[in-house]
């Protein structure tokens, strides 16, 4: 039977970001920059019944069903919003080698969670849906993940196969075994091999970036209900046509909407998350799965030729997605939060519905082993967090107390005899209490020196102790980042299986509650 000690611990984090992603949470940008989050059951409700008026009957689904390709609980959920005329709500991500970083996967399940929130709060059906980014051409983004191995902290690449500015989905995946040996070093004995079976059968000879990343999402995602929807398909691709042809034919309108909003932002004191390139549109057109912008001046054009394939760029792609789609919520990251204020002024500017945006949930998984290591360290995780402090409370537990007890006593004879310098110097009239003060500064500051080698030099032969924490910190803090940020999950799901996705589920469904309003 297991214990708690066999379980990895659930810690939620703070949602982070910026000062404009700060201003968007507690509402104190101006209105107009983003859709206002509903409060409460029915103002969901009515939100809701507002976007799937847009769509009548399934007609959506069929459409984009290809592309979707759902199976199992993923597929009945799919069913239940056509034959309900439910709605959707989305998340998404470009590629990630290997499934990539932790937030994909909380996004994903925050997605989830809402999902069922909301349908038991207003009794209209939802599903979730992962839109999976293989349109995107970043292939320095998508060529890398992160894991721990031990006290290391390991980063795993694969080589560029094709020319740049190729989606990923066209993107040949390449050699990967020896990305893949490295990759399952961290999954040794681990215990739920389905996960690990999941990357081997998806990122195989012959698959591409993108397509390898799809399978992936699918086979983790669909037993949990979530179904994926690959946005380079040709289905997503003939649906948003229409869509981009028209921001082509308004392109400079909404260059100039783009340009005017970013101006408002940093006038407001904030960064605009999305840069401004002048002269080009936000339609991508690609030959051979090559992607470029569109210039502005070639704009009407591109509109007319029907041999290019067309995208849209970050700013242009929530507003495809809602037109496309009856997504009630889309659940982005702190730097998607962000720029959804950009892309409010895009919607209105083609006279689109603003998408809604929410939070995601944020959330750190800490291992048993991990918990140990702490403990023996007597430490807590913003401990090994902040820059050399988890070292200096290593090296001043490894100080003898001769030597701890010497220098308190440097310390308090230091500043008793400044103490007695400064008053007989001033009954003498002989120095300025300024100059006595900084030579008691100044001799502190040298007594601290000395204070923080010897406690280096003890440091240093705490190897155990040191072990444990780059071990903590490859976990927690890979590469100096939040471990969302950075660290692959996989390895986590084949260690602790379905019982750790039932616990980030349940964080994740405590958020989801604060979002609706109810409990």
């Amino acid at each position: 039977m297991a214990t708690d000690s066999d379980h990895a611990r659930i810690v939620t984090e703070s949602y982070g970001g910026g000062a404009l992603t700060r201003a968007a949470l507690d509402g104190s940008v101006p209105k107009d920059w983003f859709l206002p989050k509903p409060r409460g059951a029915e103002e969901w409700r009515s939100h809701a019944e507002a976007v799937r008026a847009g769509f009548p009957g399934a007609r959506w689904i069929e459409t984009l069903r290809p592309a979707i390709n759902a199976t199992g609980a993923a597929a009945e959920r799919l069913e239940r919003v056509a034959t309900g005329h439910g709605v959707v709500i989305t998340t998404g991500q470009q590629p990630g080698l290997f499934g990539g970083a932790g937030y994909t996967w909380l996004k994903a399940l925050t997605a989830i969670a809402l999902a069922e929130k909301f349908e038991h709060a207003t009794g209209i059906p939802a599903a979730p849906l992962f839109w999976a980014a293989t349109d995107d051409a970043d292939f320095a983004e998508a060529s890398f993940t992160t894991v721990a191995v031990g006290p290391e902290c390991r980063r795993i690449s694969i080589e560029r196969a094709s020319p740049e500015q190729l989606v990923m989905s066209e993107m040949p995946l390449g050699d990967v075994s020896l990305a893949m040996e490295s990759f399952l070093e961290a999954t040794r004995s681990a215990a739920h091999r389905r996960f690990v079976e999941a990357v081997q059968g998806a990122y195989r000879s012959g698959a591409t970036v993108g397509s390898a990343y799809v399978q992936l999402l699918r086979e983790v995602l669909a037993p949990l209900g979530m179904p994926v929807l690959d946005s380079w398909h040709p289905s997503v691709r003939g649906a948003a046509r229409p869509v981009l042809v028209e921001a082509l034919g308004r392109a400079a309108v909404i260059d100039e909407a783009v340009s005017m909003r970013s101006v408002t932002i940093e006038r407001a004191g904030y960064r605009a998350q999305v840069a401004r390139v002048p002269r080009l549109s936000l339609v991508f057109r690609s030959t051979g799965g090559v992607k470029e912008r569109v210039p502005l001046a070639h704009a009407g054009d591109a509109a007319r030729r029907d041999d290019l394939v067309l995208s849209a760029n970050v700013l242009l792609r929530p507003v495809v997605e809602r037109r496309i789609l009856p997504s009630i919520a889309y659940v982005g990251g702190p730097g998607e939060m962000a720029y959804f204020a950009q892309v409010g002024a895009v919607a209105d500017a083609m006279g689109a519905p603003r998408p809604l945006v929410v939070p995601r949930w944020s959330a750190t998984v800490v291992e048993p082993a991990v918990d140990r290591m702490l403990g023996r360290l007597g430490m807590m995780i913003d401990d090994v967090r902040v820059p050399h402090r988890a070292e200096r409370r290593i090296g001043e537990r490894a100080i003898s107390p001769a030597v701890r007890e010497a220098l308190a006593a440097l310390q308090g004879a230091l500043d008793s005899n400044v103490d007695a310098i400064a008053a007989a110097a001033r009954a003498a009239a002989l120095s300025s209490p300024e100059v006595v003060e900084g030579a008691r500064k100044q001799i502190r500051q040298k007594v601290d020196r000395l204070e923080r080698r010897l406690r280096t030099a003890a440091a240093k032969g705490e190897t155990d102790a040191l072990r444990d924490l780059a071990a903590i910190r490859a976990s927690l803090q890979p590469e100096g980042e939040r471990q969302e940020r950075r660290l692959n999950f996989v390895p986590l799901f084949a260690r602790y299986g379905d019982p750790l996705l039932a616990r980030l589920h349940d964080g994740a469904l405590l958020h989801a509650s604060s979002l609706i309003g109810t409990r």
